[in-house]
């Protein structure tokens, strides 16, 4: 079975295509990122896929579930988005303890996941800490282990190296390998390329809405080296190079699919 199943999946705002018919097949327990420029839908797409959008057209299951059914599809899912929900005046554990009520696990299961992940991402806070005196870095590593402290099938990274020094990102690199050894599948957005190219199994690139390329990074970078390039980073310009459709420069326009443009 699929992790991700999506077939046609479309969303248009208005007279605006931001995803134009994209079709996934990702396999279970293995790392798929996803590439794009600012405005070429990646937002909208794992919004689409985790249930918080609902899609225009077409259709969509994670882990079995229907993203028309949030009540089945959230216990299967964890989502770090860009920007991930905190409370500022909530300690560490105050924070997990929220989220881990609405998802149904006890107090005490909470405390023991909170101190297993916190000790493993180098996260060392006291009992009455605020988020609010958090540095950013601090934050991202709260919302990771809020994003996995269900052990859910499926987990969704946005973004989820920003903020972390070069320590703290190759110990997150590490976990997200780690989530995927132990069969979970790990659908990784990002702008930094080389931890894409280091972690996915199969890398996804979104343009104007359709995705353009998908294949191995090795697969990837072979298309590129034959047209003179040798890099992710070559086989990324090398299909996001041509000039975008009105549609395009309008969903680009759409405050909605807040996104951060690939530094490349």
């Amino acid at each position: 079975m699929s992790a991700i199943d999506a077939t046609d999946l479309t969303k248009r705002y208005g007279n605006t295509l931001a995803v134009d018919g994209l079709s996934l097949d990702i396999p279970q327990g293995t790392v798929y990122g996803f590439l794009g420029p600012n405005g070429a839908g990646k937002t909208t797409t794992m919004r689409m896929l985790t249930g918080l959008l609902r899609p225009t057209d077409g259709t969509a299951t994670v882990s079995g579930a229907s993203v028309a059914d949030r009540d089945k599809l959230r216990p299967r899912i964890g989502y770090l988005p860009e920007e991930p929900p905190l409370y500022e005046q909530a300690t560490a554990y105050e924070q997990l303890e929220y989220v881990g009520g609405l998802r149904g696990l006890s107090a005490d299961d909470v405390r023991a996941r909170g101190d297993e992940l916190f000790d493993a991402l180098g996260l060392d806070v006291g009992s009455s800490d605020r988020i609010a005196d958090f540095s950013k870095g601090m934050r991202q590593k709260v919302a990771y282990a809020q994003t996995v402290m269900h052990d859910p099938d499926v987990v969704f990274l946005d973004e989820p190296t920003s903020g972390l020094d070069p320590r703290a990102a190759r110990t997150l690199r590490d976990r997200i390998q780690r989530l995927a050894d132990d069969g979970t599948t790990v659908f990784l957005s990002t702008h930094i390329l080389p931890v894409v190219e280091e972690a996915a199994d199969t890398v996804g690139i979104l343009y104007g809405g359709s995705l353009v390329a998908e294949g191995s990074p090795a697969e990837l970078v072979s298309r590129a080296e034959s047209g003179g390039g040798g890099t992710l980073e070559d086989a990324f310009l090398d299909v996001t190079s041509a000039d975008p459709t009105a549609d395009d420069d309008a969903e680009r326009s759409v405050t909605r699919d807040k996104e951060t443009t690939v530094d490349v």
